[in-house]
């Protein structure tokens, strides 16, 4: 813990120097109150945060996040800091969600917005430059959203990012470089990378099919033709079903009452179906015709599909059915380097919360065995007590003659 402790104070002494941390928010006391600022937007009704570290942790004071406490509500909470921008420098987004409600449907992301935002009025519609973070809902919805806005709409990227879906801490990064490129980590762990232009619509594409081009009338794309040699076989044409010749009339039948007998139908073995003639390569093929494409007149390259001019605020605006996720962790940076050390401390988190969460498991496992054989117990004993009261009534029913002198 002490050998931690000092690497991450080198580490911020490092980055002091050589790289810029815009924004970092661990949720140390309760001063978050006083620069977090709570959604008023009319017609939603909002659930509030809880500073805590849940019910199993590795750390009690350390890993204390904003915790969701109310089933069924919209969440609208957001800060601001200093604005910058990430013109020429890499853009890292950074911070730990925490699903120990085991969570079946709600929002773990985060939205990036610009000054422009109005944390008061935050809601579902109030632009932002970039959202990002797991969504889980039901069995079908498991993944990390990656949107940007560009020239106003928001642009979700067109790979399938698995989110996690456990109930421990897990960290997640998005980084976006200068010269167009990405990276999602989870754990410090890469699942994604590409280019921005390739992975999101944020263009028109460089090519489309010549409107001029159409397809010759002549061409021919079959591959085979039947054979205009071939005939049919004179015998070919058999029914497909004839009355079974192993059929007889029962003896019962009555032709007055029953119709005349006919004999039930089978499939016929001679029966070979509908005749084709057979397939030959077509002289006449040309292959499949394909529409030949020209540089698309809308296209224009964009070399600054990275850029955010101005970010100036983080918010969670987000729906859960079932309360419980804390986040915690919020680190907005250039340096990917010093997002890594930090989210190094993950895999101790997740070994401590896991065995305080075993122990917790444990106990709750012996407590209601307990809690069964009490019950168990006591309707074993509520048992004999009928039994005793139904052998009182029966003796009570045993009559003395000599107890009946009055005859």
């Amino acid at each position: 813990m002490y050998s931690s402790g000092l690497l991450l104070v080198l580490l911020a002494a490092i980055c002091a120097v050589n790289c810029e941390v815009y924004f970092e928010e661990e949720f140390k006391d309760d001063s978050w109150e006083k620069n977090w600022v709570y959604s008023e937007h009319p017609g939603k009704e909002f659930g509030k945060f809880l500073r805590t570290a849940g019910k199993f942790f590795n750390d009690e004071e350390a890993d204390k996040g904003l915790k969701t406490s109310e089933d069924a509500r919209f969440y609208a909470l957001s800060t601001k800091f200093k604005p910058f921008s990430n013109a020429d420098k890499p853009l890292v987004v950074q911070f730990s969600v925490k699903h120990e409600q085991n969570i079946d449907c709600g929002g773990g992301y985060l939205k990036v917005f610009d000054c422009s935002l109005n944390g008061k009025d935050l809601h579902g519609d109030s632009p932002y430059e970039i959202m990002f973070g797991p969504d889980i809902c039901g069995p079908g919805t498991k993944k990390v959203h990656v949107i940007f806005s560009y020239k106003g709409k928001n642009h979700l990227i067109n790979k399938e990012i698995r989110c996690k879906d456990d109930v421990y801490t897990h960290f997640y990064t998005l980084i976006v470089q200068p010269d167009n490129t990405y990276e999602v980590l989870i754990d410090n762990e890469k699942v994604e990378s590409g280019s921005l232009e390739d992975d999101w619509d944020f263009l028109p594409p460089k090519q489309i099919k010549d409107p001029e081009a159409k397809r010759p009338e002549d061409w021919d794309e079959r591959a085979t033709i039947p054979d205009p040699d071939d005939t049919k076989p004179e015998d070919w044409d058999k029914p497909e079903h004839i009355p079974d010749p192993d059929a007889t009339k029962p003896d019962d039948w009555d032709d007055e009452m029953d119709g005349e007998w006919e004999p039930p139908m089978v499939d016929n073995p001679e029966y070979k179906g509908e005749w084709k003639p057979k397939q030959i390569d077509n002289p006449a093929y040309k292959g499949v015709w394909k529409h030949p494409e020209i540089e698309n007149p809308e296209y224009t390259a964009d070399d600054k599909l990275y850029l955010r001019n101005e970010i100036c605020s983080v918010g969670l605006d987000l729906w859960q059915v079932k309360a419980g996720t804390i986040f915690d962790n919020f680190l907005f940076t250039d340096d990917a380097e010093y997002a890594k050390e930090k989210a190094a401390t993950v895999k101790a988190t997740q070994d401590g919360e896991k065995k305080v969460k075993e122990a917790q498991d444990e106990e709750d496992r012996k407590k209601a065995e307990a809690e069964a054989k009490t019950e168990e117990a006591a309707k074993e004993e509520d048992e004999d007590e009928d039994d005793e009261e139904d052998n009182t009534l029966g003796d009570a029913e045993k009559v003395d003659p000599e107890d009946h002198d009055e005859l």
